[in-house]
C-alpha cells in the first residue's frame, strides 16, 4: 500500500498533467478557430479588394463623362465627390446597423463553428 505522502505526490502529479494537457487543447482550439476564421476572411478581402478597383476606375470613367457633358472634366468629379459625401454621411449615420453587427455577428459565427 501507498504512503499517504506517496497518494498526494501521484495526485499532484495527475493534476499537473491534466493542467498542461488542458492548456495545449485550448491552444489547439483557439489555432482551429483563428485558421477557420483567417480562411473565411481572406477571400472575401480578395473579392472586396477586387470591387473596389472595379469601382474606382469606374468612378473615374463617370466622372470624366460628367465632365465632358458639363464642360469641364473638374465639374464631373465635384459631382462624384458630392456623392460619396452624402454616401459617406448616410453610412456613417447606420453605420452600426448596417456594417458592425453583420461583421461581428459573422466574426462570432465563424469563430463558434
Amino acid at each position: 500500500m501507498e504512503t499517504p505522502e506517496g497518494l498526494i505526490k501521484s495526485m499532484f502529479e495527475s493534476a499537473e498533467t491534466y493542467t498542461k494537457t488542458t492548456i495545449e487543447l485550448s491552444k489547439l482550439k483557439l489555432l482551429e478557430t483563428v485558421i477557420k476564421l483567417t480562411t473565411s476572411v481572406v477571400p472575401k478581402l480578395s473579392v472586396i479588394f477586387m470591387l473596389f478597383l472595379f469601382t474606382l476606375v469606374f468612378n473615374i470613367g463617370i466622372a470624366l463623362w460628367l465632365g465632358e457633358l458639363l464642360g469641364g472634366y473638374f465639374y464631373g468629379f465635384f459631382i462624384v465627390a458630392g456623392f460619396y459625401l452624402l454616401a459617406g454621411i448616410i453610412l456613417h449615420l447606420f453605420l452600426h446597423k448596417w456594417i458592425k453587427k453583420p461583421i461581428t455577428d459573422f466574426i462570432i459565427k465563424q469563430a463558434l463553428q
